[in-house]
């Protein structure tokens, strides 16, 4: 999900990026995790992983392992707040700091660094996680996010100039405090609403939407009840629905997931008065988006994704890494008998039987270790007798450690009915689960 910082002191531009002298354009791929876009930074000659989210203003690197070794300028300590139902975070402001994104350098560029535990996402999104970057990218290039191909094109404002494109279209950006928001008009069930949203591609979701008059309902029941995702201050919960459709100019999509955040994850930030809500990745990757700070537009050329359904999660289950276990693997593997000469010895070509050495192998790994974060209220994973904390040994006979963590979250929205078998440990007993995935809405 997208994360808001707010510091205790005014925050004033940071250096921007630029190409070497007569670049016009660079390109890198990255990583699609969860509909959010990781990409390859390297920050004071260190090689990182950050999440590019137009949701975000300032630079933050929030989870370092041991291995991640970086050397950070002119440091002092600060308070820091974002989205999350916790309080202040200590952390530090870094200046004069070198960061580089594919052939684009920024120089006197300002890093935020918390320090907290509890904001980590590389357990959350099953790889390397190291912090978020936007504005100080967006607002130096026109950039191009093709989210089928995982390449980010991005082109210098001054040389750039728009192709003629039928399926596309391009919408006007409103700005507040260096923040981009569009206009769409959403519909659930009766009630139909024009809303200005935060343009936020480091929100994992479709649609979050902050007002839930009119639009939810007990009778019938049009919610359920859900972990939405980590702030900067805290986990955030709320509720789950789905709109009837979404319109943006001539693109209209049905039945879209929208989710309505809990109070208290936004209660003591500042918003846009503006702000209904954001606008995030699980909508923006049916697009090829080119982002165009510098004019206030953005343009949206719909891709092969573009039809999919909106799923959600209908186990009930968030799964994260939890360190590392030890995993044994043992093969067994056999062998004709050779002679010195490399040939079938005589006495076996005489019996007429072949003649096998059988040994054993054994390897030994160091595998992910996939443990239960959250379970939905009332899921078919809780009402299994699944809880929190439990460790995941196998997925549908399976060892966990197979499968990408993002993968997981694909297959727990896959296919309502769909069997569910998992091998699950808990105080050193183990025991077996099973259930089919659920729709709810």
């Amino acid at each position: 999900m997208g994360i808001l910082l707010f510091a205790h002191y005014t925050v004033f531009p940071q250096g921007t990026f630029t190409l070497p002298e007569g670049d016009k354009r660079d390109k890198i791929s990255f990583d699609l995790v969860n509909n959010i876009v990781v990409i390859p930074v390297e920050v004071n000659g260190a090689q990182l992983s950050f999440l590019l989210d137009t949701g975000v203003k300032s630079t933050i690197i929030f989870s370092l392992n041991q291995q991640d070794s970086v050397s950070l300028n002119e440091t002092k300590p600060i308070n820091i707040r974002g989205l999350g139902d916790g309080g202040f975070l200590k952390g530090l402001k870094s200046e004069n700091n070198e960061i580089k994104i594919g052939n684009a350098v920024s120089k006197n560029h300002t890093i935020y660094v918390i320090f907290e535990n509890s904001l980590n996402l590389s357990p959350r999104m099953g790889v390397p996680i190291n912090g978020i970057i936007g504005l100080d990218f967006f607002k130096s290039f026109i950039v191009k996010t093709n989210y089928t191909s995982k390449r980010l094109k991005f082109y210098n404002p001054e040389t750039y100039s728009y192709r003629e494109c039928r399926r596309c279209e391009i919408f006007n950006l409103d700005f507040f405090k260096d923040k981009p928001y569009i206009n769409l008009t959403v519909q659930l069930g009766k009630k139909e609403e024009d809303v200005t949203l935060l343009l936020d591609s480091g929100s994992s979701d479709a649609l979050w939407l902050f007002d839930t008059e009119g639009f939810l309902s007990e009778n019938p029941k049009n919610y359920f009840k859900d972990f939405l995702g980590l702030g900067l201050s805290g986990n955030i919960y709320g509720k789950r629905s789905r709109l009837n459709k979404a319109e943006l100019g001539d693109f209209v999509m049905e039945n879209v997931n929208v989710a309505f955040p809990n109070k208290e994850a936004t209660q003591n930030i500042e918003l846009y008065v503006e702000r209904d809500g954001s606008l995030g990745g699980d909508f923006l990757r049916r697009f090829t988006v080119t982002m165009d700070y510098s004019n206030k537009k953005v343009m949206l050329k719909r891709n092969r994704n573009f039809s999919d359904p909106f799923h959600y999660n209908m186990s009930g289950l968030t799964v994260e890494h939890d360190g590392v276990d030890v995993y044994t693997e043992r093969s067994t593997l056999k062998k004709s008998k050779i002679d010195g000469l490399g040939n079938d010895s005589a006495l076996d070509r005489a019996s007429g039987y072949n003649v096998y050495d059988i040994y054993s192998k054994t390897e030994i790994f160091l595998v992910p270790r996939y443990v239960v974060a959250e379970v939905r209220e009332n899921s078919v994973a809780q009402r299994s007798g699944i809880i929190k904390g439990d460790e995941i040994l196998k997925i549908n006979g399976k060892p966990a450690h197979k499968y990408k963590l993002y993968n997981l979250n694909t297959l727990f929205s896959s296919e309502e009915g769909k069997r569910i078998n998992l091998e699950v440990k808990r105080n050193e007993r183990v025991f077996n689960v099973s259930f089919r995935l659920e729709k709810v809405l």
